[in-house]
């Protein structure tokens, strides 16, 4: 018997594979994840996999697993030199965790940025254009024409300028 994820219903092999499942999703910044964690085993980052299996099957629905080469309910582990996961032997409807990851990623909310994040990228996107303008060498204005960005000649010791302040 396996497990759907009880936040995105993907299919897990058993307890340990859905507390990875859980684990790593809401490592990766998936908030529904991170929350459900949260709530159901708070000190979910100091456990096992083993110890949060035993808590998150409690609360997932059991479904039943296929079964794949190797015999192995869920899939084959071959934890040696060639480390089998069964990903070749994936059924169609069963994503594996990147997949599920992949599709997440395209949800609404995620990429959404904040007003401060986006205004951060929009002068990030015009100092971009700007330098591309003039050339595309990396200098700013104020480097390629020996001012300091004030309009004050750039001193040649550098700590202060003509009015003496040396924060200038």
């Amino acid at each position: 018997m396996g497990y759907a994820c009880p936040v995105c219903d993907a299919e897990e092999a058993d307890a340990k594979h859905l507390a990875n499942h859980l684990a790593i999703t809401a490592s990766l910044g998936r908030q529904e994840h991170e929350e459900w964690l949260e709530e159901h085993a708070p000190d979910w980052p100091d456990r096992s996999p083993e110890e949060l299996g035993e808590i998150v099957s409690q609360h997932a629905t059991e479904i039943d697993t296929p079964e794949f080469e190797g015999g192995t309910q869920g899939h084959a582990h071959d934890h040696g030199n060639g480390h089998d996961h069964g990903h070749g032997n994936q059924q169609p409807g069963r994503p594996a965790l990147e997949n599920e990851l992949a599709r997440q990623s395209r949800q609404p909310g995620r990429g959404s940025l904040t007003a401060e994040a986006e205004g951060v990228l929009e002068e990030a996107r015009e100092l971009t254009r700007r330098m591309h303008e003039s050339g595309g060498d990396g200098e700013s204005a104020s480097e390629s024409t020996g001012t300091d960005g004030d309009g004050g000649e750039d001193t040649a010791d550098g700590d202060t300028d003509e009015t003496g302040n040396e924060n200038a």
